[in-house]
């Protein structure tokens, strides 16, 4: 099964210039969701953690789905004004503007070993966020796992350079 066949191309989405990929027929499709779980949970196996972040929004999807395969516990990477408790909080670029990401202050342990979970590797920006944010308030980060890399947009050896070891499923 070839998952790309899965995640068509937008162009010009949300900005012109952009090609946004659909993670809607994948979704759609058991057999094309379940595969793209087992090879995310095959990916995983080789990263120590205990915890998984999802980062909004299509990142809940994955990140919950994994979670619940391999028995570990899930946080939520949620934009802005999402979260009602005290939140950890950092800024980031984006491909087509800028934002923010928080994680409510109480949702992990002491001592959380975290593995990031997103659905595209582009920039890298949305996971270079995710990494400071939960170094910042004392957890550690084992890696990241997206679904897909861009890779004419250089997000891998941005994360590299930045220190964070990382997978993905696909490559376009």
């Amino acid at each position: 099964m070839n998952l790309l066949d899965y995640l068509p191309g937008v162009p010009d989405f949300p900005k012109p210039g952009i090609l946004f990929r659909d993670i809607s027929p994948l979704l759609a499709n058991p057999a094309a969701f379940k595969e793209a779980i087992a090879q995310m949970e095959a990916l995983a196996q080789s990263f120590d953690y205990t915890h998984i972040l999802g980062i909004e929004s299509r990142g809940f999807i994955f990140g919950s789905a994994l979670a619940h395969h391999t028995h570990k516990g899930l946080a939520l990477a949620r934009k802005p004004n999402k979260l009602p408790l005290a939140t950890h909080k950092e800024f980031y670029g984006l491909e087509y503007g800028s934002d923010y990401l928080e994680i409510q202050q109480s949702t992990l342990p002491a001592g959380a070993k975290v593995l990031l979970i997103d659905d595209v590797l582009a920039t890298g920006g949305t996971l270079i966020a995710a990494n400071k944010l939960l170094r910042n308030a004392g957890f550690e980060v084992c890696g990241a796992i997206t679904l897909l890399e861009i890779s004419f947009l250089n997000g891998r050896q941005l994360l590299d350079q930045h220190g964070i070891a990382n997978k993905s499923v696909l490559v376009s």
